[in-house]
């Protein structure tokens, strides 16, 4: 790219063609992002009347020295400017965190600065400082996510009810609404949970239900049965299982007549609607309608 093609731009003076060639360099993707940046940058505030004030008793009789510029100076002079701002956002930029989130009837996979994996359920966020990784290797993580950890200084993952930490091992957390569930597929984890601390070899689950504490059966999976793309569930309320279908189908889903607080055992399909709810309607004792994304489950002896 030439020199001068960064200074014509930011004077709106490059050809069509020399626009097209300067979009397609290596330099200009990062001049876009970094100018979004520092537009959301905020200046100090002015006090107008002040500085009036203070030009008015300034002495205006003293001869002043013109220094002509040239129009090629004054716009290297802009860019200069504008270069400040570069790289002041830029380094502004560099200090955020990571972000990762999926939205409903989705999933994704990170791999971290220490090549750790995370597998984000659908409806989940982590957040976690790419810059500061190796000091601290800190997640917090909203809704559910399978982890394998590589071995290492300690891992924490950190959620609204509670942390896990770890050294190196797999794991699974979940942390919704009312609900938090932490098991370990291999080694070991520490739960923290209201300032008490739980260790978790593999194959054993903590679990929290509106801040009750329950047992758990050992988990008979090497991996959490949302990743083989099924839900599955053992005595869980079922309005749990109803927000799960919501999440995996990105669909709304309402009831007549049925108790939502009844426990659910049985598990679902992630990837065929239909069967799904079948599994859930049937041992529930329950009717289902779908129009479009929309579905209503109401007792079978619900008027319609």
């Amino acid at each position: 790219m030439q020199e001068n093609y960064l200074a014509k731009w930011l004077n709106n003076d490059l050809s069509e063609e020399e626009l097209a060639v300067f979009k397609n360099s290596d330099e200009y993707a990062s001049y876009e992002k970094l100018i979004k940046v520092s537009g959301s940058l905020e200046a100090p505030d002015f006090d107008v009347d002040k500085a009036l004030d203070d030009f008015k008793n300034t002495n205006l009789t003293k001869d002043t020295k013109v220094i002509r510029m040239s129009p090629m100076k004054k716009l290297w002079r802009i860019a200069a400017a504008i270069a400040v701002i570069f790289v002041v956002s830029y380094l502004y930029v560099s200090t955020l965190d990571e972000s990762v989130s999926t939205q409903y009837a989705e999933r994704s996979e990170v791999i971290l600065p220490d090549n750790s994996e995370i597998i984000l359920n659908a409806d989940s966020r982590i957040t976690y400082s790419e810059k500061n990784w190796d000091k601290e290797r800190k997640i917090a993580l909203e809704g559910e996510a399978f982890f394998k950890v590589a071995k290492g200084q300690k891992f924490t993952v950190a959620t609204a009810d509670g942390l896990v930490t770890v050294l190196g091992t797999q794991f699974n957390v979940e942390n919704r609404k009312g609900f938090f569930e932490v098991t370990c597929y291999e080694g070991l984890v520490s739960v923290t949970y209201n300032d008490k601390t739980t260790k978790l070899p593999a194959g054993n689950s903590f679990i929290v239900f509106n801040g009750n504490v329950v047992e758990r059966e050992t988990p008979a999976n090497t991996t959490p049965s949302w990743m083989s793309f099924e839900s599955t569930f053992k005595s869980i309320p079922l309005n749990y299982v109803l927000d799960e279908l919501e999440r995996q189908y990105d669909i709304e889903v309402e009831t007549q007549n049925v108790k939502l607080d009844q426990l659910f055992t049985g598990s679902f399909s992630n990837t065929n609607l239909n069967l799904a709810l079948q599994s859930i309607s049937t041992p529930s004792q329950m009717k289902f309608k779908q129009e479009g994304n929309n579905v209503l489950f109401y007792a079978e002896n619900a008027p319609q």
